[in-house]
């Protein structure tokens, strides 16, 4: 059974920083490409960032570029999400997923490409 837990969301000023992080379970985490997606209230999923299964390969939404740092730990199937100034428009529900495919060969940031997902950590950004 594949297993995501998020946590490090919270509440937040503008400018400020939060770290979210994600452990994966049940599956071989080191061949497999890792997402983040986010969700505002009213909109739907949105791609945010993903890490290639080597961690050599990166890929972000064009509006977190220069903010937002994705990597990942395979000693500890961990990936994380450094978000830095912060702004209103992050505020959502941030959601970690792992690659249908294994050893795929570049990145995706089509949800639908990614069939396990954690449950969720809440960003909110307060000006």
């Amino acid at each position: 059974q594949v297993q995501l837990v998020e946590s490090g969301g919270g509440l937040a000023q503008t400018g400020g920083s939060l770290r979210l992080s994600c452990v994966v379970s049940g599956r071989n985490f080191n061949n497999y490409a890792m997402g983040w997606f986010r969700q505002a209230p009213g909109k739907g999923r949105e791609f945010v960032s993903a890490i290639s299964w080597s961690g050599k390969n990166t890929n972000y939404l064009e509006s977190v570029k220069g903010r937002f740092t994705i990597s990942r730990d395979n000693a500890k199937s961990t990936v994380y999400l450094q978000m830095n100034d912060l702004k209103f428009e992050d505020t959502a529900t941030y959601y970690c997923a792992v690659d249908r495919i294994e050893w795929r060969f570049g990145l995706t940031m089509v949800a639908s490409d990614y069939d396990y997902w954690g449950q969720g950590t809440q960003v909110t950004v307060s000006s």
